[in-house]
């Protein structure tokens, strides 16, 4: 009998440590979870370095026809982002000038924390990044991560060194948006996406005169009642529309970007303002 049930032993034992476990109080869970992230994080933090360094002597071994090509279009890239900036602080200006002008109160700011990625995680039910900024460069939770093409996630939890963001790509992800042209927000979350296929997002709340199709896709972007996000920000391209569950509103298809699965560095949006001083202004 005994050696009929002894392959259920590891099985027992299991059992028996989560019983166990789910009678531990919710704060030793919490310190405990914390203290493994922690430890953790030196060995994330030191394998992302030791990955960036290997990229370094890669490059040192390339020719120099192809560093000489490389610089050339390096130099074009920062010629184009310095006309770029010279706008930027154009209408900068010019937006100061009008609030003043108008007697509008001043638009909130964000400045950005640059945050080299460390590990991801992405598997069908969970996509996230590990970065290597958290407390001790002033980053807080909830806050906007986003790049060059949009936006890439929130950030989720925070610990001295690092930080988990929740890709956009996540079941988990919500936040407002807008469809490019339009002012009436919709509601965009993310999907399931296994892994070596496309990911997309769905987009709820959609007006029902509104129509986009491949050949004619319409961009989906951050909206201000987004709260964290900077309004205008590309989350991705609506593809096609489809009857909603009310029967009214429509929900449609998201296509996103490709690159958030290979990112190696995101920029992590931080509010000048607290949100207890926002709201105080705002009275």
């Amino acid at each position: 009998m005994s050696r009929r049930f002894s392959h259920l032993k590891p099985l027992f034992g299991l059992l028996i440590f989560l019983a166990l476990w789910w009678l531990v109080p919710a704060g030793v869970k919490l310190f405990t979870r914390g203290g493994f992230y922690e430890f953790q994080a030196p060995l994330t933090v030191t394998s992302s370095h030791l990955r960036d360094l290997q990229t370094y002597w890669s490059l040192r071994g390339q020719s120099d026809d192809e560093l000489i090509e490389a610089g050339r279009d390096l130099a074009r890239i920062n010629a184009q982002a310095a006309l770029s900036r010279q706008q930027t602080e154009t209408l900068r200006d010019e937006v100061a000038r009008l609030e003043s002008l108008l007697e509008l109160p001043e638009a909130d700011g964000y400045h950005y924390e640059i945050a080299r990625v460390a590990r991801r995680d992405l598997t069908a039910w969970w996509q996230r990044l590990t970065i290597r900024k958290g407390r001790n460069h002033g980053i807080v939770e909830g806050a906007a991560v986003v790049y060059a093409g949009g936006v890439v996630g929130r950030v989720r939890e925070v610990h001295t060194y690092t930080s988990v963001v929740e890709l956009v790509t996540s079941p988990g992800f919500r936040m407002a948006a807008t469809l490019e042209g339009e002012e009436r927000p919709v509601t965009y979350q993310g999907l399931p996406n296994p892994p070596f296929v496309p990911p997309v997002g769905e987009a709820l709340n959609i007006p029902p005169d509104i129509r986009v199709s491949p050949a004619d896709p319409r961009a989906l972007v951050s909206s201000r009642l987004g709260g964290v996000f900077p309004e205008g920000l590309t989350i991705g391209l609506v593809t096609e529309l489809e009857p909603g569950s009310d029967g009214y509103f429509q929900k449609g298809t998201v296509q996103l970007s490709g690159e958030l699965g290979s990112l190696m560095e995101v920029a992590v949006a931080i509010p000048d303002k607290p949100a207890a001083e926002a709201f105080e202004d705002g009275l």
